[in-house]
């Protein structure tokens, strides 16, 4: 088994790597910024993951993206940094569509529920996200904001409540 460290490393390297390929940027930032951001995230709710899947969700944290925004395949994911993560990283990714709502339906929410850590990486996204776009004055805090509503429907989960929390009190 590869020590935490290890994993942690090989998908911080891996995820940034692919980023930089295809010259992925957060808002004029190299994309490495928002990852961090949400490994960040993880590690201030890390508390709230059970012991046996901690590792591959702060993997999954920092990989988030890779299948989604990085012309990566599922097999490429779990090649590097194995199956579990592969697992999570394909289920926070959108499906294909022509606008936010197509890519977010209802297969996609079911794959979160439904895939161990998927939930809490999907919150670590859309809490950093959320509070950068409010801090940044961003458009995109108002499609959060109003998304907000049919998000936490779809996959409030008590076991994550204090994500949710602060999540309730950004989009009031």
């Amino acid at each position: 088994m590869v020590q935490q460290e290890e994993l942690i490393n090989i998908a911080r390297t891996y995820a940034f790597k692919c980023h930089k390929r295809v010259n992925h940027w957060y808002d004029g930032r190299r994309y490495d910024y928002h990852l961090e951001m949400a490994y960040q995230e993880a590690l201030k709710y890390i508390n709230l993951v059970p012991e046996e899947v901690k590792i591959y969700v702060l993997a999954a944290v920092l990989c988030h993206d890779v299948f989604e925004d990085c012309r990566e395949s599922y097999n490429d994911i779990k090649r590097n940094v194995g199956e579990i993560v592969a697992d999570i990283v394909y289920a926070v990714s959108n499906e294909k569509g022509k606008n936010r709502e197509e890519k977010q339906n209802e297969k996609y929410y079911i794959g979160i529920r439904s895939t161990p850590g998927a939930l809490f990486v999907k919150l670590c996204d859309r809490l950093v996200n959320t509070k950068y776009s409010l801090k940044h004055k961003s458009s995109m805090f108002n499609k959060y904001k109003k998304e907000y509503t049919h998000f936490r429907n779809q996959l409030y989960n008590e076991n994550c409540k204090p994500m949710f929390d602060e999540l309730d009190n950004l989009c009031k």
